[in-house]
């Protein structure tokens, strides 16, 4: 079982609910689970079209015997099922589920790269992940 962690986030619709809902999702997938779960921060949006709402953010710890690009493929079906449409890039989303660091693996290609390159520039995903490291 590797521990990895996840930044999680939402700006349409009922964010906490989507939230709330990715979550159940993340606890029930093969193998995997949630150990710790940072609280849930309100934060402005980073890039992307002015006009849209702020986004809930909040990082979890998880364990799980899944490989990085299973996990990845995992999250990607739970956000198509809660209604992400990709459009835009940094665009307004129901959820947002991103594999922060995987383990001690370093992954670099076009489906994925960890760590996730932007998250030391982003205080909604520092803040939250030293809470719960």
């Amino acid at each position: 079982m590797t521990v990895c962690f996840l930044g999680i986030g939402s700006n349409l619709g009922n964010r906490y609910k989507n939230i709330k809902l990715a979550l159940e999702k993340i606890n029930r997938l093969k193998d995997t689970q949630i150990l710790k779960s940072s609280r849930i921060i309100e934060s402005q949006p980073v890039g992307g079209p002015l006009e849209q709402g702020k986004f809930l953010n909040a990082v979890l710890k998880m364990r799980t015997a899944l490989s990085a690009f299973s996990l990845l493929e995992k999250l990607k079906n739970i956000e198509k099922g809660l209604g992400r449409i990709k459009s835009e890039r940094f665009g307004p989303r129901t959820i947002d589920l991103d594999i922060l660091l995987y383990g001690d693996q370093v992954i670099k290609n076009k489906k994925l790269e960890i760590p996730h390159p932007r998250m030391f520039k982003r205080d909604f995903v520092i803040g939250p992940l030293l809470e719960i490291i």
